[in-house]
């Protein structure tokens, strides 16, 4: 590559960097649907119409800008202390609340992660590959893989030691980080419903520690021997 087009390279990285920085700032501040493309553009200086040079849609960008909270996710995740060599009864299941716990606290500080990756989640995988591009599916496909790799590997730890069932350990984790953006909304949303009496609904609070709890005893439930 010559002087000229590395320089060129490396300006188009440093201008997708920045876009992806405004927009992250922009979802923690505003949340996601509030943001605008016109919000992003003008937080990086520069019109609309740069913008879908570097992305092809308002969906790639979303995408890549969860990239970005999966990474972050992925190495506190990646932090908690690990069960291999450990011969102590119930190690895997006690980090597989731990690896939980943290998924929860990073949800509740992170509101626009929960909406950017439900976002995405309602489109089926066709559309998705109509609307982002083969690039950009890849780095959140690796970004997913990355986010849910500890999980994958201590159910498969868990069930060379004896204390998981025999299961598909990459659906149970991609189902238990489905199911985990679900309860997250409903920590944001605080509350829950259900039936006081026949007919009668009544509304209660609900706090992102019951959440917690919740996610971890199901998970238990589904893994646990």
């Amino acid at each position: 590559m010559t002087g000229a087009r590395a320089q060129a390279a490396a300006r188009r990285r440093q201008r997708e960097h920045d876009i992806l920085a405004a927009t992250r700032e922009l979802f923690d501040a505003n949340g996601v649907r509030d943001a605008q493309i016109e919000d992003i553009a003008r937080a990086v200086g520069v019109n609309r119409a740069i913008i879908y040079r570097h992305f092809t849609g308002k969906e790639e960008l979303f995408a890549l800008t969860l990239v970005g909270y999966l990474d972050e996710l992925a190495a506190q995740l990646n932090a908690v202390a690990p069960v291999d060599g450990s011969v102590e009864d119930g190690a895997a299941a006690a980090r597989l609340a731990d690896l939980i716990g943290v998924f929860v606290d990073f949800g509740v500080a992170h509101p626009a992660f929960v909406d950017c990756a439900q976002a995405l989640m309602r489109r089926t995988g066709p559309e998705l590959l109509d609307e982002i591009s083969e690039g950009a599916m890849f780095r959140l496909g690796r970004a997913i893989a990355g986010c849910l790799k500890e999980l994958t590997t201590l159910l498969d730890e868990g069930q060379r030691r004896g204390e998981f069932r025999e299961i598909d350990s990459a659906l149970l984790a991609n189902h238990m980080y489905a199911s985990g953006l679900g309860a997250l909304q409903l920590a944001r949303v605080g509350m829950l419903v259900r039936e006081a009496a026949p007919g009668v609904p009544e509304v209660v609070p609900l706090s992102p520690d019951q959440v917690r709890s919740f996610l971890v005893a199901t998970a238990r439930a589904l893994a646990v021997r």
